[in-house]
């Protein structure tokens, strides 16, 4: 694929078709979210057993599951919410809801209450905390697909891209079944950064930066982004860069699109191709 075959009338396409105490699972009990089928279990901590947490990390570190019940074997999306690295609060998106699927959305620590890395280790661990834990749920810890908007977006690539962060927790980062980010970053985040006192229009791409990190090996990568010319900051070209090395590197299975007629906050028509996408990715190597 090339990127001019990428599928750019994406919004046309939508129209025309109509259109988630540390460990403890005891610590909040599943309580009903919709009358459909589907629960919630809220607040759930997911810093590993035994960590000696700061008030901040008790705090931000937790996470909700949203997940059909009764049913076994489905997939899940690990959720992360943009806003900058600065704010933001977890919730599982309405287009995600009532679709089979089970969502975990995750809050993770903020800027300046902590610097980078601290948010890619939260990141990590909510990851690593979902392959551990989904099967309790009826999920396939072979079927986790990680993604996110904006800075969530950036968290989805690095902790998927740079491998070093799921193995501090025990996890092979390949064993994710895909990555989605939506409009993030591909170059060092804006708030990485600042905390340099760089400006945000000038690019950096270190090691901080999912383009640092291309490899053919990676988890297949759905790329999502606003129209190039309303999106933030180049976005859409960061991401088209990052695709374009992917497949220099031979990597098997990356797609880029791009929401002509949105501009970043573009999370609402990227759900459908996304659901479209994971329907269609069977899954990893699953979770110990």
């Amino acid at each position: 694929m090339t990127i001019a075959s990428i599928p750019v009338r994406l919004a046309a396409v939508l129209a025309m078709l109509g259109g988630l105490v540390a460990g403890d699972l005891r610590a909040a009990d599943p309580v009903p979210a919709t009358p459909s089928g589907y629960a919630l279990a809220s607040n759930l901590s997911y810093l590993p057993d035994g960590v000696a947490a700061t008030d901040y990390q008790r705090e931000r570190c937790h996470l909700d599951v949203y997940y059909p019940e009764g049913a076994e074997g489905f997939a899940t999306v690990v959720w992360f919410h943009g806003g900058g690295l600065k704010g933001g609060e977890r919730s599982v998106p309405e287009g995600l809801k009532g679709q089979g699927i089970a969502v975990v959305a995750v809050n993770y620590r903020l800027y300046p209450k902590v610097s980078c890395p601290g948010y890619l280790e939260d990141a990590a661990a909510a990851v690593a905390w979902t392959f551990r834990h989904i099967a309790r749920y009826g999920g396939d810890p072979h079927r986790i697909f990680v993604s996110g908007h904006s800075a969530g977006g950036y968290l989805t690539s690095m902790v998927g891209l740079d491998k070093r962060w799921l193995a501090a927790c025990g996890i092979d980062a390949n064993r994710i079944a895909g990555l989605i980010p939506l409009s993030g970053h591909t170059i060092t985040h804006m708030t990485v950064r600042e905390e340099r006192g760089i400006p945000d229009t000038q690019p950096v791409v270190d090691e901080f930066a999912p383009l640092y990190h291309v490899r053919a090996d990676a988890p297949p990568i759905l790329l999502v982004t606003g129209d190039r010319e309303m999106e933030m900051l180049g976005r859409y070209e960061e991401n088209a860069y990052l695709m374009r090395m992917l497949k220099v590197v031979k990597h098997p299975d990356v797609t880029l699109y791009e929401l002509q007629g949105y501009g970043h906050n573009m999370v609402d028509p990227a759900l459908k191709p996304m659901l479209d996408w994971i329907r269609k990715h069977p899954g990893s190597g699953g979770g110990r």
